[in-house]
């Protein structure tokens, strides 16, 4: 199998489709598989021209060359009440740091291709970047809300912490109201929401989305999430979303069956409780 590390990593001359084509080109019919040095979710290539932001957009990252990483995260003694009018009032007062451990998951997809698409190396790099990757954004965002296999990654709706708000009588717009200002009752600003396509264009059409942008409020909107669930956070200030050094995307051929199989090292540890679901 031919496996290598591309030329140009920061793919400013040829994107990830592009260089797995070459290899398989260059393959000869065999197997064939490229490692670039980037979180493949981020090079989706409509992205730019058509935003639509990822659960991994709503954090903040790094990158990591260890299998694992301690950070400190806090939790809180007793209930979460709401916050008084003095700092000792406050849930943040309470709160009790602890060292912890994040490790790396593999966060993967495999996607079948038909054998003549082999040999159309520019058919296959479109598909690679139209149909491959969007799918690894996918799943990448049902890991990051509800965990990996392994328990790498617990998943944010699956968090200790994660504070539920009952919103059957109240309105959307009042309902995600109601949970933002929850998080800033913990101490953190609210600064994005993650939820189902449904309610995201019943927002559009209620024309909520200037005012909800106005607030600062970036939206994710994914079927990995429930229609009638919301979840909204603190994101940038209390998840951080760490990628391990490469990337692979490879070509594995049996017999007539061809597949393309995206992966890519990945944790995500949850350093406050300034998060709430409605």
């Amino acid at each position: 199998m031919l496996n290598y590390l591309i030329d140009d990593p920061a793919l400013r001359e040829r994107s990830p489709g592009e260089e797995l084509a070459v290899a398989v080109a260059r393959a000869g019919g065999g197997d064939a598989a490229i490692r670039v040095r980037a979180p493949l979710t981020t090079l989706f290539p409509l992205a730019s021209t058509r935003p639509r932001p990822t659960v991994r957009e709503q954090t903040k990252g790094g990158t990591i060359a260890d299998e694992t990483l301690r950070y400190v995260r806090e939790g809180r003694d007793g209930g979460d009440g709401a916050a008084g009018t003095s700092y000792e009032a406050t849930p943040e007062a309470a709160f009790r740091p602890s060292v912890a451990k994040a490790e790396l998951t593999r966060i993967a997809v495999r996607v079948p291709v038909p054998s003549e698409l082999c040999s159309d190396p520019a058919l296959l790099a479109r598909f690679v970047e139209h149909r491959v990757i969007v799918r690894l954004c996918t799943v990448e965002n049902e890991v990051l809300l509800r965990g990996s296999d392994d328990g790498a990654v617990t998943g944010l709706l699956a968090m200790a912490g994660l504070r539920r708000l009952a919103c059957a009588d109240a309105s959307p717009l009042d309902a995600l109201m109601e949970g933002a200002a929850e998080v800033e009752e913990m101490g953190g600003s609210c600064d994005g929401l993650v939820m189902h396509p449904s309610l995201y264009w019943r927002l559009v059409g209620a024309g909520a989305l200037p005012s909800l942008d106005a607030a600062g409020l970036r939206i994710t909107r994914t079927r990995m999430i429930g229609r009638g669930e919301v979840l909204l956070g603190d994101f940038r200030a209390g998840i951080t979303l760490l990628d391990g050094a490469e990337s692979t995307l490879a070509l594995r051929r049996n017999g007539e069956d061809a597949a393309i199989i995206a992966e890519m090292p990945s944790a995500s540890p949850c350093t406050s409780r300034s998060t709430s679901s409605c």
